[in-house]
């Protein structure tokens, strides 16, 4: 019987170890300017791996390997070069220049392979769940000599990317170090690619060590803090991926999203209140016409477009089906409640039968293959009734967008326009001298 676990074990240790090198690159990255060289190399590598792919190496063979590191050294030498050769068009535009290319020229490889999609697939976000001992233990192993050599030669390359007027002055010959820079840094990415994909890799280099830039100074601080990042958000994401059933290296990738949202939205709160102790009142203003301007917007789009999506009305009609109903014929009303309890008996039973299907796989429930086969054809018609329902609540509620985009819409709109303007012309009032 494998536990979940058990499973996981491995893509964490696989995590954890693209924190420890990912993390460190990713502070030079951010000091250099350069965020994308990361997404850039890693696409040069996916070049590779799909030319290997086309001349009939597998993406996880050994020459796959080869080949992703050969293109990536290739596009570690032009990146070196073109950071200090003067010229009218700025480095930040070559490394757009080569990942968009490298990625049209991959597209054109895979759709001559077979199963291209899934190889598309694989090469954007990996699969973690198939990455074995070995591997974790062959990549810990490289990481640990290229952290070796980037500690011994520390000095430079913290000169050349935290403050490179130093580094020029004292006579570094920073095309040279430049050049060891992205190709060890191609070597980290090429061997990420291959098991972590695109997304994945530059996740892991970029969000930690932005997050880390956010919260502390000194580059200690920020390593550690982004090492720790790090290891959070690869158990939140690998738990989550477990728990939903979601493809692994995505739900990482959006992990980490959501973390920089959360971190972004607490600085911004910090940085509210403080503004709101200095100010007063003053500062309260914007922020309140942005709410009515918001409010305005609403309903001017519920006025001139109601069937588009809008999603403050859905979650204030789940919350509050009266908002809703209020809009329908008492008949319109009782079909309603009727769809609505068949598409919430339906969803409970779809997820009775997906959990089912999810304890098989992992091994906890025993289950006959007919049963297996029973269970999976009663869910695709039990999902075709319950979608049959939402149907009928969807044309429900395109009949009450109608009638709410005069009720709901105009009041809405005017209330923010009006509210906008009071809070402009009372902010102006509040910032006026004592005495005028």
């Amino acid at each position: 019987m494998i536990s979940a676990i058990e499973f996981l074990w491995l893509p964490f240790l696989a995590c954890l170890v693209l924190t420890g090198i990912h993390v460190y690159l990713g502070l030079h990255v951010l000091a250099r300017g350069i965020i994308f060289v990361d997404l850039a190399l890693a696409q040069v590598a996916a070049l590779g791996i799909t030319v290997a792919l086309l001349a009939g190496h597998p993406i996880q063979s050994e020459a796959a390997y080869w080949y992703a590191l050969a293109f990536t050294l290739a596009g570690s030498l032009l990146f070196a070069l073109s950071g200090t050769h003067r010229a009218p068009i700025p480095q930040e535009a070559i490394i757009g220049i080569v990942y968009a290319v490298s990625a049209a020229i991959a597209i054109l490889i895979i759709d001559r392979a077979p199963q291209g999609s899934e190889h598309i697939k694989q090469l954007l976000v990996g699969n973690l769940l198939t990455v074995t001992l070995r591997e974790v233990g062959t990549l810990a192993l490289l990481y640990v000599i290229i952290g070796a050599l980037h500690w011994t030669i520390r000095r430079p390359l913290l000169e050349i990317s935290l403050d490179p007027a130093v580094a020029a002055s004292k006579g570094y010959w920073v095309r040279w170090w430049d050049f060891v820079f992205y190709g060890s840094f191609g070597l980290v990415v090429t061997s990420s690619v291959q098991i972590a994909g695109v997304l994945l890799v530059f996740s892991y280099l970029i969000v930690p060590a932005a997050i880390a830039a956010l919260l502390a100074r000194s580059v200690i601080a920020r390593l550690a803090l982004g090492w720790g990042i790090g290891f959070v958000v690869s158990i939140l994401g690998l738990v989550a991926s477990a728990t939903m059933d979601l493809p692994t290296g995505a739900t990482v990738v959006a992990t980490f999203g959501v973390s920089l949202a959360a971190v972004a939205a607490g600085l911004g709160l910090q940085i509210f209140i403080q503004a709101t102790r200095a100010k007063g009142l003053v500062a309260l203003t914007g922020a309140g016409i942005a709410t009515f301007a918001v409010l305005a917007l609403a309903g001017l789009l519920l006025l001139l477009f109601p069937q588009m999506d809008h999603h403050w009305l859905n979650w204030l009609e789940k919350s509050a089906p009266s908002v809703q109903l209020a809009f329908l014929t008492s008949d319109e009303r009782e079909t309603y409640r009727d769809s609505r309890e068949a598409v919430q008996r339906g969803l409970d039973e779809i997820r009775r039968l997906r959990a089912m299907q999810q304890q098989v796989q992992w091994g906890t429930r025993e289950m006959s293959e007919e049963m297996q086969e029973r269970v999976r054809q009663y869910l695709a018609s039990r999902s075709e009734i319950t979608a049959g329902d939402q149907l009928a609540l969807k044309h429900l509620q395109s009949q009450a967008r109608q009638r709410q985009r005069f009720w709901l819409g105009i009041p809405f709109l005017l209330i923010g326009v009006g509210g906008a303007l009071t809070l402009a012309r009372a902010g102006n009032w509040l910032r006026l001298p004592i005495g005028i």
